[in-house]
């Protein structure tokens, strides 16, 4: 079944009681049961919830997985594979990363004794290199957050297998419709689904999907014991969401696409970060493991101070300034005093992440207008 066809009837049984064709809310706490224990798996809606189940299935379909967890959260999502984890465990992360899962590696989880390496992933050796005898998990992402960053899935995921580590990849920016990295040999995808799967910034949410049933019981078990569920409304919102991944994405990639170009000919621009540009670091894998190039990219000013971009930002009338990505809307944002304000200066800054950095969420708007709101905020 092609992707399309997925993401319309994944997950998607009519209702049996009414038929009806989408998914019910079922919005409520506990189950009424014939006798303890005998409810079909449904006791209690931390532990499950008919809602969550359908998006669950939905989300290991269009992943290429076997099974799927909902949480509440990305940050939850990633909050229960760290927990897979003991004191003394060490995990290889990149050094381009979200600013929240460093804050929460380097906040909260090395407090229990956990020791996170922050390498440049883009090139595989440098994993290799830093694999001791405690090294139990790699963290990737692909493209990276801010800079677009791309990593090689499948060398690593060899390089994992061999030395018998878990792989994650963080495969946000990508969504499923670009890139499915449990192909590829990854053992969990976490995707922050308030992203591009959900698409329409009106939920929280993330999920992990995997193939192996052993950790997909070890994963639940850390979510059933710690509460992080996400409630069946917005379950429901992710599962219309999915619907819609495929055209979106389609317009996503395109505007992407016609702005990343016209940011590199523009005269007052700078940098341009893209992994679609023949000439971007780690293209030709990228061009490899995706499908398509996604709608997130960074840029600099030519004018590269901190005043000139806090113009930008604040002068566009089309793209909102706020956090977050991936929904229908175009957002620009300032990864140093926003998203990533958690990573220390002196590490942003050695990471390449400049202070006068600014990353476009590219929506699915008309890209002339969308081009029409930076010209004349950049000016």
């Amino acid at each position: 079944m092609k992707l399309a066809t997925k993401l319309i009837h994944a997950g998607a049984e009519p209702d049996p009681s009414t038929g009806a064709i989408m998914t019910p809310i079922y919005q409520t706490s506990t189950y009424v049961q014939s006798a303890p224990g005998k409810n079909k798996g449904y006791e209690y809606a931390r532990s499950q919830n008919p809602t969550r189940k359908a998006l669950e299935d939905a989300l290991a379909v269009i992943e290429n997985g076997k099974h799927a967890l909902a949480f509440s959260s990305g940050v939850a999502a990633t909050d229960a594979v760290i927990k897979l984890l003991q004191s003394g465990d060490e995990v290889i992360a990149g050094n381009d990363m979200y600013g929240g899962t460093y804050r929460l590696f380097t906040k909260v989880f090395e407090k229990f004794g956990i020791k996170f390496h922050y390498i440049d992933m883009s090139d595989a050796n440098n994993i290799t290199k830093t694999i001791n005898a405690n090294t139990k998990l790699i963290w990737a992402e692909t493209p990276t957050n801010p800079l677009m960053n791309i990593c090689d899935i499948a060398t690593i995921a060899a390089i994992a297998k061999k030395s018998k580590l878990l792989m994650v990849v963080d495969n946000t920016f990508a969504s499923p419709y670009l890139q499915n990295p449990l192909d590829l040999g990854a053992d969990i995808v976490m995707h922050s689904v308030t992203k591009f799967i959900g698409g329409h910034s009106d939920v929280i949410q993330g999920c992990l999907v995997m193939n192996s049933s052993e950790l997909r019981e070890q994963l639940y078990f850390i979510q059933k014991s710690c509460g992080a569920v996400p409630g069946p409304m917005d379950c429901f919102l992710v599962l219309r969401g999915i619907k819609t991944l495929h055209v979106r994405m389609e317009r996503h990639c395109e505007n992407g696409k016609k702005i990343a170009h016209w940011l590199r000919n523009y005269s007052k621009v700078g940098k341009v970060f893209w992994p679609g540009f023949e000439d971007h670091p780690n293209h030709i894998i990228a061009k490899k493991q995706m499908r398509d190039f996604g709608s997130m990219l960074s840029f600099t000013l030519k004018d590269d101070s901190i005043e000139n971009a806090m113009k930008v930002l604040s002068s566009t009338k089309i793209f909102s300034l706020a956090e977050s990505l991936g929904g229908v809307e175009s957002l620009i944002n300032h990864p140093a005093s926003m998203t990533h304000a958690s990573i220390p200066r002196e590490e942003r800054i050695k990471n390449g992440l400049s202070e006068s950095l600014i990353r476009l969420s590219v929506g699915i708007e008309d890209a002339d207008d969308l081009i029409e709101d930076l010209k004349q905020a950049i000016g």
